[in-house]
């Protein structure tokens, strides 16, 4: 089996190119972000070989898809291509771009067709009416009849109005006619079903290449060349998630730092609040040692005055004692 070319895209419009002979090329434009591998299927484990695309970016994925996206991203559309007896190196978290196709390369687009809800026979299945002549008032767009009498049931496809659109729709043989890789664009020639913004599964001949993010070269002068191809959506989200994470990081930063200084603050104050509440202690703890000096100094000098009076009362005494006896000797 020759090798396949496959992958997501997102179909944008339909529009016109002209060729370099100035005639004009109905083109279909569609969408290709690099895909995101998130599984490789073989025959050991699953009976079948095939490989797991995703593409696309939506905010909000449920828990049953946490596991399979293996934190790989966020991821709006999941597709399955079949690679039976074809040899493939890739593997999980790989990419695959727009280098694996060329121009002029014949491939198939398949999309799900607009819905148009429920029609008649005349846009549905293309029948032609009736004539509309005399006699056949509110005739002219129905389906006439639908069985013969004998079976006495309807046969199972029988077209009939119902409704219409919204099946899978599968275009071969369409040319690819301009690849932009700076855009990530690819506009095949002709149309295909689907409306604008439908997911379109690509399949073509050729061989798969990884995708490989473009890097920035330095010329001998300094300056920096020009890249192969701009950077895909995916490496915008990516450096649009880190200048985030930067900004959150530094935030909490800011905010810790600030914690910090309250809490810096708060402590000063409770130090503050520590020191007014234990000075007024202080002081009375330094009237009181001041009172009991002045109470223990009070008692000693009352005695010593006391014992100064004693002893004048003693000396008033002797005098008159000594006063008495020279009396009586008179």
């Amino acid at each position: 089996m020759e090798n396949m070319n496959f992958i997501l895209g997102k179909k944008i419009r339909m529009t016109q190119i002209f060729a370099e002979d100035g005639k004009m090329i109905p083109v279909t434009e569609i969408q290709v972000e690099p895909n995101t591998v998130l599984r490789v299927k073989n025959k050991e484990k699953d009976g079948y070989e095939a490989v797991l695309l995703a593409c696309g970016i939506r905010n909000k994925i449920k828990k049953s898809l946490l596991g399979l996206f293996n934190k790989l991203g966020k991821f709006r559309h999941i597709k399955e291509f079949r690679t039976d007896e074809q040899e493939i190196n890739l593997k999980v978290g790989d990419q695959i771009g727009l280098d694996s196709f060329q121009v002029g390369d014949k491939i198939r687009a398949t999309a799900v067709s607009k819905g148009k809800g429920f029609q008649g026979v005349v846009k549905r299945h293309g029948f032609h009416g009736t004539n509309e002549q005399h006699g056949n008032k509110d005739q002219s767009r129905m389906p006439g009849s639908i069985g013969a009498t004998g079976p006495a049931h309807v046969f199972k496809g029988t077209k009939m109005a119902g409704r219409m659109g919204g099946d899978q729709v599968t275009v071969t043989n369409l040319e690819i006619i301009k690849i932009d890789l700076d855009n990530n664009l690819l506009y095949l020639k002709g149309a295909f079903a689907g409306g604008s913004n439908a997911l379109v599964a690509i399949k073509g001949e050729g061989e798969l290449k990884v995708y490989e993010k473009p890097v920035k070269d330095l010329d001998q002068s300094g300056e920096v060349k020009e890249e192969s191809s701009s950077t895909t959506p995916s490496a915008e989200v990516s450096e649009i998630k880190e200048v985030t994470d930067d900004k959150e990081a530094k935030e909490e930063d800011k905010f810790t730092e600030s914690k910090e200084e309250k809490t810096e603050v708060k402590d000063e104050i409770s130090k503050e609040e520590v020191k007014t509440e234990e000075a007024p202690k202080k002081e009375s703890k330094e009237k009181a040692t001041e009172e009991k000096k002045s109470s223990s100094a009070t008692p000693s000098a009352e005695a010593s005055e006391v014992k100064k009076v004693e002893e004048k009362v003693e000396e008033i005494k002797e005098d008159k004692d000594q006063a008495e006896p020279d009396k009586d000797k008179q």
